[in-house]
């Protein structure tokens, strides 16, 4: 609305930019769902591959299904725009902790197997996951307070 409370002119009506916009959303959620099923094929052929499988293939076996969990995320996310007409905050705030916990665990693994690695290589790594720990413990609270917000509403 304009400050006469007017509605605003627009060279499409609003109705077929509505239209528009679903049916990118809907070509992205598809786009998603088949970058969720490739990966999860691409995964298990890297799961079968690998050698060792202990540890190596476990733990990127892990780290593979963690990215596809964040993909079919954002795909709930998308899809959740249809039914509420907007993203919601705390759909997001759990795909950043999903992510997190995901690169904590690449960090962790990657120090787990490299003996050989420097001590500042070593203490970057350290750093990065006290960092992303912190990353964590932010989104866990801003997804806390977006809860209890809605609850208040």
């Amino acid at each position: 609305m304009t400050k006469n409370d007017q509605p605003e002119k627009s060279i499409l009506p609003l109705k077929y930019v509505d239209m528009i916009e679903d049916m990118f959303h809907a070509l992205l959620a598809i786009a998603l769902f088949a970058i969720a099923v490739g990966a999860f094929g691409y995964s298990i052929k890297r799961l079968i591959e690998t050698s060792p499988f202990f540890p190596n293939g476990m733990i990127q076996g892990v780290n593979d299904l963690l990215f596809i969990v964040i993909i079919l995320e954002i795909l709930r996310t998308v899809i959740s725009r249809f039914t509420d007409g907007v993203y919601q905050l705390h759909k997001f705030l759990i795909i950043g902790v999903i992510a997190s916990v995901r690169h904590i665990l690449t960090v962790g693994a990657s120090l787990t197997l490299e003996s050989t690695k420097s001590d500042s290589a070593f203490n970057r790594s350290i750093v990065e996951m006290g960092l992303t720990s912190g990353i964590i413990v932010a989104l866990v609270l801003a997804l806390f307070l977006s809860r209890l917000s809605h609850k208040r509403n």
